[in-house]
């Protein structure tokens, strides 16, 4: 066995670890990667790049069903299942070289590829290696939770990893899980052809504001998605092609194919953290708010820190480690300005406090403003008039922004910047957007703020009318 003596050790080639690495690498810390399986992680592999991916196919598909609006005739696509697949392996492959071993060692960084766990506090072993370092990065990320539903384990199923494999287009899907990935893949599926059935034990869209995840879910019940609501299951019987879930209220659905999307677990198991004195929680390993585990020497970043699961906090997380454990800086990891996006169709989007929080945090000195969708004349040109902005506004600043709508992903961008950098409603409504453009939506939500203020106050009154009468 070899030992190695770094600066650094980076568990897992995720996002957020290759990130550390990276930064770390190039500003002259020896660094030694470790990755078990593929690089690029749960994203590049099973998570983000695939489901976007597949996610393009239905909408095209959707779009040759829908082309009438437009004066050109509809068509029913010819979907052929395989080839969409190829196409979002395609992506992969192409994506991939970024996040290759070739790539992270040209940084400097020795990269191994295989399974390590904790012997100590400060060292990690291989089949073939006895890796000690100075600071440690568990950055394992996390795999599909399979939750135990009697009969489960007796049918063939599918999770986000091993959905990308299937080669034939379901007949008929059964989601269990009205979150993010569930519905996600539930209307990608439904646009590609297949029947679909979603199954959530209690709100589909559940962690959205309700009134924006109403205005998706009328959308997407629209297109011919079954969305069964407080439908928890209860058993699962049946055999491949023939497969039914009885839920607790005695309800059965029918389908050919389960996938299993009710949430996420942090990969933690295997790294015997007992041994190096790090404490794991419900959801992932323990940290403080500089993302050091109960072990000084050790930090957990992303999905494995058990907080949000999203490749871009996995990244920021990066970035807070870098500082701490290559300047000694004390930066602090927070989420008070970390956007997330549904990338169903309208998207769905937050950063910040939902208007429930907002209320509960700042109560009568809250403020909420809405600028609708078919306000906006790019939106009425390309037929995209389906969404909501909404803001809320406590003491002249943004503390949160939803929204529902075409692009909700792109445009949330601009509210994440405003309340990462403290900016006033002022300075928002003082940019000017070209026109036509989606980005007008921003700027109007915040007129709205304004708005009551100039046509509804009898002062400006007064002042308009004394200038009028007597300044020349």
């Amino acid at each position: 066995m070899e030992t190695i003596k770094t600066d650094l050790l980076v568990i897992g080639a995720g996002s957020g670890g290759l990130s550390v690495v990276a930064g770390a690498a190039q500003m002259g810390a020896d660094v030694v990667l470790l990755e078990r399986h593929k690089m690029g992680g749960d994203c590049l592999n099973y998570g983000c790049v695939p489901s976007k991916a597949l996610i393009k196919a239905g909408k095209v598909a959707h779009q040759m069903r829908n082309a009438a609006q437009f004066g050109i005739a509809a068509v029913e696509p010819k979907v052929d299942y395989a080839a969409v697949k190829d196409h979002v392996h395609d992506v992969i492959a192409s994506i991939a070289p970024h996040d290759s071993v070739e790539r992270f060692e040209g940084f400097g960084a020795r990269v191994i590829q295989e399974e390590g766990r904790f012997v100590s506090e400060d060292t990690v072993e291989t089949a073939s290696f006895r890796i000690t370092a100075r600071r440690i990065v568990i950055a394992t990320g996390s795999t599909a939770f399979v939750p135990p539903i009697p009969g489960l384990d007796q049918v063939p199923y599918l999770t986000n990893e091993s959905l990308w494999d299937l080669r034939e287009l379901p007949e008929h899907l059964l989601v269990i899980g009205g979150g993010p990935i569930g519905m996600e893949m539930a209307q990608a599926h439904r646009r590609l052809g297949s029947q679909v059935t979603v199954i959530e034990g209690a709100k589909a869209l559940g962690k959205d504001d309700p009134e924006l995840a109403a205005i998706a879910l009328e959308r997407l019940r629209g297109e011919g998605l079954v969305i069964e609501e407080d439908a928890l299951a209860k058993e699962i019987r049946g055999a491949a092609g023939a497969i039914e879930v009885e839920t607790e209220d005695g309800r059965v659905f029918k389908g050919s194919h389960i996938l299993v999307a009710v949430g996420r677990k942090a990969n933690t198991e295997a790294l015997d953290l007992d041994k190096a004195g790090i404490k794991t929680t419900g959801t992932g390993v323990k940290v403080d708010d500089h993302l050091k585990t109960t072990n000084k020497r050790v930090y957990a970043i992303g999905d494995a820190a058990g907080g949000l699961q999203f490749t871009h906090v996995a990244g920021y997380h990066a970035g807070v480690v870098v500082q701490s454990a290559l300047f000694g800086l004390p930066a602090k990891a927070k989420t008070s300005h970390i956007p997330w996006a549904t990338y169903i169709e309208p998207e769905l989007a937050q950063v910040g406090l939902t208007e429930a929080q907002a209320k509960k945090k700042h109560g009568p000195k809250l403020e909420v403003v809405r600028f609708h969708y078919d306000g906006n004349d790019r939106a009425q040109a390309e037929r995209h008039t389906t969404g909501l902005i909404k803001v809320m506004v406590a003491g002249g600043k943004p503390v949160g922004a939803s929204i529902v709508g075409h692009q909700a992903g792109e445009h949330i961008n601009f509210w994440a910047f405003a309340l990462a950098n403290g900016l006033k409603m002022k300075a928002i409504t003082s940019m000017v957007s070209p026109y036509p453009t989606y980005g007008e939506l921003n700027k109007r939500a915040a007129g709205a703020y304004f708005s009551p203020r100039l046509f509804e106050s009898t002062a400006v009154k007064r002042i308009v009318g004394f200038v009028q009468r007597y300044i020349p």
